[in-house]
């Protein structure tokens, strides 16, 4: 496994090498935005660890751009106050956030559910009347006409149709698509719900996913 560590502070940068290398993986450290970007564009990694204040170009603005080429896994480090940061890199396709200072057996925990997830195969489809989704192709459909999710929006639904008739918690739907623990604010759940049901309740007439009050959200067999 080949993990790329963007970040500028030479120390910490020098501290999880070793912590990455002792637990078996291949690692490479730049330090700076332009280069980080250039070095995950042209070269495979299976995952990178990408610090957001970094010179010359920022690490959302390297997300932005990676994610228009490639799909690999990012988990972004932030200053714990940085809110936007943590929002903004997860609406364009970061797979995991961690805020600094972060303990390093935490980071390696995630690390490994990252790629663990990479490297598991998931069904082809999943169908609910009208709405079918391809896991693999990653579209959505609702009978002939094609719906435009976010890599997170997409997830969602995907964890809810998974385990429908069971009632999902925030917390476990935090878990299971965020997979970090959002210190307690679960408003990122009802956010995403909203968005999935303008984007397809609300356009098609339909009751998807229903609020179980006080407790989360289900999707029940039709």
């Amino acid at each position: 496994m080949k993990i790329l560590i963007v970040e500028d502070e030479a120390s910490i940068a020098r501290f999880v090498q070793l912590e990455l290398e002792h637990e078996g993986y291949a690692t490479k450290c730049v330090a700076d935005g332009r280069e980080a970007l250039d070095e995950a564009v042209n070269n495979e990694y299976d995952l990178i660890v990408l610090d957001v204040m970094l010179p010359s170009l920022n690490g959302i603005e390297v997300l932005r751009r990676l994610r228009q080429v490639k799909q690999t896994p990012v988990i972004i480090l932030t200053a714990r106050d940085q809110i936007m940061d943590k929002v903004a890199g997860l609406d364009l396709g970061a797979n995991d956030y961690m805020t600094k200072p972060f303990a390093i057996e935490e980071l390696l925990a995630r690390i490994r559910a990252n790629v663990k997830k990479r490297m598991t195969p998931s069904g082809n489809a999943l169908e609910y009347g009208k709405l079918k989704m391809d896991t693999e192709a990653h579209t959505v459909s609702y009978g002939s006409d094609a719906i435009d999710l976010t890599k997170k929006e997409f997830d969602l639904l995907v964890y809810l149709l998974e385990n429908r008739n069971v009632v999902i918690s925030r917390e476990q739907a935090l878990d299971a698509v965020w997979g970090f623990d959002f210190y307690g604010n679960t408003n990122v759940v009802d956010v995403y719900i909203r968005y999935l049901r303008s984007k397809i309740d609300d356009v098609y007439g339909v009751k998807i996913i229903q609020t179980v009050r006080g407790s989360g959200y289900v999707i029940r067999d039709v």
